[in-house]
């Protein structure tokens, strides 16, 4: 009987709380900055909304049924049957490393995600904190061997390499292990060189790794802990941030800041700048805010959580930090609202047709704060000249049933090129390595 008037109770106390949000922002309509600044993709960006929600529901695929990529690619199933699959990393010698995490919820979130369908729409349970290896000797395209590469990790997800060491973000903090080129395991401790803020809004509990060219500085990203800030400032220290430190772990800096959840990074191949791809803000309705990519200028600021999209206030943020917005920057490129884009991996391969060459590929999760699905799809952005060159182009499809409902057979994150060439498509909801190849 407890747990059923608890049940009960969490409805209205859901439900006014998502209308008293909606009356502060509504209340708020109008208080944006006449900059009106965009990005280069965009003409204007749309008015405040009511904000709505629809979660998706994950059905999973068919033996035979896989999403669509365009005419002259083939998609098969690179490996299935794991659980949360988030993204892959490729070794020196072609090893696929997977890294398996998800979100673990409260009691209360758990009560509150069943009451609201946001359940339906991700993994549930314990995480699996374990990275898997899969090589492939024959070149086929098809793994021969898979094993437990690390395990006993916390919610893991950024992987790197570095000479003799290989190194994972958990949520709390980068480790460092000893590591041979080939190594089917990693057999001794390793030890943990930075701390991390742990936790946060939705899935902001992802880290992700990069290193740049000659391998003497790391970048980790790092999510905000709260949809605007509205935990409190003093809970945001060194989150929305991508830092930058020595390979030992020491020398931190903040090298960006107001990137509210800046998951995927990448060089952009033609200029050599780190470029990422962030998932905005919540609450402003269905066309705002949109998410983006943007390369990303060293000591540069990006507006969150005072404004979006350069000196655009946001309503809940009015009259803060006149100094930042005045010197935020406007992102690069924007993307569908809500998407959750959070893969980024720009086509460095030599397989597929000459218009992917140096273009951006970009996976996007799905929404869930949108009357209708944005996402839930890889979407393809041309360059030229290390600069993005028209519209972004759905690569792989399918993932939504296109059918009003909330059914989704997966959901794309982590996007990676693999060294034949090929695209690996981490399909967390459905527990799929999709691997996309040129016919």
């Amino acid at each position: 009987m407890k747990n059923k008037n608890l049940y009960y109770l969490a409805i209205p106390l859901f439900l006014l709380a998502a209308a008293c949000s909606n009356k502060a922002i509504k209340e708020s309509q109008g208080t944006n900055s006449s900059d009106s600044s965009t990005a280069k993709n965009l003409d204007s960006l749309p008015a405040i909304s009511e904000s709505k929600t629809k979660f998706s529901n994950i059905i999973g695929w068919e033996d035979n049924h896989t999403p669509k990529a365009p005419s002259g690619f083939i998609v098969t199933r690179f490996a299935e049957g794991i659980k949360s699959p988030r993204q892959c990393y490729i070794a020196p010698n072609g090893d696929v490393l997977v890294v398996l995490s998800n979100s673990e919820r409260s009691a209360k979130d758990k009560l509150i995600g069943e009451i609201s369908g946001k359940a339906d729409a991700e993994v549930g349970g314990k995480s699996s904190n374990t990275i898997l290896l899969y090589r492939d000797k024959d070149g086929d395209g098809v793994a021969e061997t898979k094993s437990t590469f690390l395990q006993n990790l916390n919610q893991p997800f950024g992987m790197l390499i570095i000479g003799n060491n290989f190194y994972v973000a958990n949520t709390d903090g980068l480790w460092m292990y000893p590591y041979q080129t080939g190594n089917v395991r990693i057999e001794q401790s390793g030890k943990k060189i930075l701390d991390l803020p742990a936790g946060g809004y939705n899935n902001h509990w992802t880290r992700n790794l990069i290193a740049n060219a000659d391998n003497s500085k790391i970048y980790v990203s790092v999510g905000s802990g709260s949809n605007v800030g509205e935990n409190g400032l003093e809970k945001e220290v060194r989150r929305a941030n991508i830092l930058e430190i020595n390979p030992d772990g020491s020398g931190e800096k903040i090298y960006a800041a107001g990137l509210r959840n800046p998951v995927g990074m990448a060089w952009n191949p033609s200029t050599n700048e780190l470029w990422t791809a962030v998932n905005e803000r919540d609450g402003l309705g269905d066309n705002l805010v949109p998410d983006y990519i943007t390369s990303v200028k060293k000591d540069g600021f990006y507006g969150w959580p005072f404004s979006y999209f350069g000196q655009n206030v946001d309503p809940r943020r009015k009259g803060e930090k006149p100094e930042l917005v005045a010197k935020a920057i406007v992102p690069t490129y924007a993307l569908a609202p809500h998407s959750a884009s959070l893969g980024l991996a720009f086509y460095n391969g030599d397989k597929f047709p000459e218009k992917y060459n140096g273009g951006a590929f970009v996976g996007q999760h799905g929404s869930w704060n949108r009357s209708e699905f944005t996402g839930y799809k890889v979407v393809f952005v041309p360059f030229n000249n290390g600069k993005p060159n028209g519209k972004e182009q759905d690569f792989l499809t399918g993932f939504a049933v296109e059918d009003g409902s909330r059914d989704v057979h997966g959901r794309p994150v982590g996007v990676t090129v693999a060294n034949d060439g090929a695209l690996l498509v981490a399909d967390d909801g459905a527990g799929i390595i999709w691997r996309v190849a040129a016919k």
